[in-house]
């Protein structure tokens, strides 16, 4: 218990973060009323504040950045938390694309008039009011914050104690735009200072939250999906896969590996398990081997893929059972040899969490059965696994990648944060 959740009781907690729902609530109400030509101007507004007020968010950010280190987290969790003018920039950025994007609200989805005349049409509305569960990942205050505006909701923020500091900052930017723009503060509420109490409480705001979105580890997906009493979507953890099949390119695989794994080991859609083809796996592992020892990664083998690396140079460890489910979030990766595409794809079967996976290959026969019988939310062929990404997909931002089948599934963008309203329009018609 943090000394806050210890200073204020738990029932005021819930009170307190209630209270901060139902605000945002009521603001929102006014962005039902705002053309998108409004909404892009506030996001540019936006944008141009956190490049201008970089310097006191990157200071905030140093004061979670030593708590970190103090208290040992992981690199994979520091190189999240970490800003700097280009990350801040980068992120400006992305408000910048989720202008340029269509406004999903008002989209007709479909439509008809039935035989009797009356016209039915599917249209995009907003959510309403969106939570959010994070740790340690500034740029998604950003990316909630701004992606919610375009798609005319409202967010209550939860971004956990390791970016407290950084979160505060970032939220008070945001809130001064939406000020001085003439709208609600409230259309961005923070609830960090109430800790863990806190989101306990936005789980339970059944009524005054109308969808939940958890992202972060295992862990914390976990209590909130089997904890909320609110509506989940659901963010997976990412243990993703790449099939080195026996007919790939090797140099390109080599460098798809090297991006996968070493680009920016702390997120979701790097590669954490490498599977080769037992046809190709002696000269792909005499190539890859030395690469990834260059890139200090180390590896967590099979037996066979072990005896194939020995005097490589490479830094290799046997792999347990746990390895091939693990989502490392660092310089390590395990590496199976297959003995062929069944074996692949019974090996991603068991042990995928359904995010991104992807096969190397110039077989159409195996691209068409990796692309057909892998049931996860992206996946891919030739391709680089950090291209599973809203930023990278042309959707300007994403609030999450979806794991899960119901409503939305992958990277989530604008169309992904609304919802649909039917309309019906009549003349006088009753029911005969």
């Amino acid at each position: 218990m943090s000394a806050t959740d210890a200073a204020i009781a738990p029932d005021a907690v819930t009170t307190a973060v209630h209270a901060a729902a139902r605000a945002a609530q009521d603001a929102q109400r006014h962005l039902a009323r705002l053309h998108r030509e409004r909404k892009d101007e506030v996001l540019h507004a936006m944008a141009e504040a956190l490049v201008a007020q970089s310097g006191q968010i990157i200071a905030a950010n140093a004061r979670d950045l030593e708590a970190a280190d103090a208290a040992g987290i992981s690199a994979g969790l520091r190189d999240r938390l970490a800003l700097d003018e280009q990350r801040i920039a980068a992120i400006a950025q992305q408000l910048l694309d989720a202008a340029a994007l269509p406004d999903p609200v008002g989209e007709v989805v479909r439509g008809s008039t039935l035989p009797n005349g009356l016209q039915l049409r599917q249209v995009r509305v907003p959510i309403g009011v969106i939570g959010m569960i994070y740790e340690a990942r500034p740029n998604v205050t950003v990316d909630a914050a701004g992606l919610a505006l375009k798609a005319g909701s409202a967010v209550v923020l939860r971004g956990g104690s390791a970016a407290l500091h950084s979160n505060t900052a970032i939220i008070e930017v945001l809130r001064q735009v939406l000020t001085a723009q003439g709208l609600p503060a409230d259309l961005i509420v923070g609830i960090d200072e109430h800790g863990r109490a806190g989101a306990d409480a936005l789980m339970r705001a059944r009524g005054l939250v109308d969808v939940l979105i958890p992202r972060g580890g295992a862990g914390l997906i976990a209590r909130v999906v089997e904890n909320a009493q609110v509506p989940v979507i659901e963010t997976g953890t990412g243990t993703t896969h790449v099939l080195i099949d026996a007919s790939a390119d090797l140099p390109q695989a080599l460098e798809i590996v090297l991006n996968a794994k070493t680009q920016r080991v702390g997120v979701c859609n790097a590669l954490e398990t490498l599977l080769i083809h037992q046809d190709i796996a002696d000269e792909a592992l005499a190539l890859i081997g030395p690469a990834l020892a260059q890139a200090q990664v180390r590896l967590h083998v099979d037996e066979r893929a072990a005896q194939l690396l020995e005097g490589s140079g490479a830094d290799v460890v046997p792999a347990t059972a746990e390895d091939w489910d693990q989502e490392y979030l660092s310089l390590d990766l395990a590496v199976r040899v297959v003995a062929d595409l069944d074996q692949a794809l019974e090996h991603i079967r068991a042990h995928s969490s359904g995010h991104t996976e992807a096969i190397l290959t110039r077989d159409l026969t195996s691209q068409q059965r990796f692309l057909t019988e892998v049931d996860s939310a992206v996946v891919m062929v030739n391709a680089s696994t950090r291209f599973s990404d809203g930023g990278q997909f042309g959707f300007g931002a994403e609030i999450g990648i979806s794991t899960q089948k119901l409503h939305a599934r992958g990277p989530m963008g604008l169309p992904e944060i609304t919802t649909t309203r039917w309309q019906v329009i009549g003349q006088g018609h009753v029911r005969p």
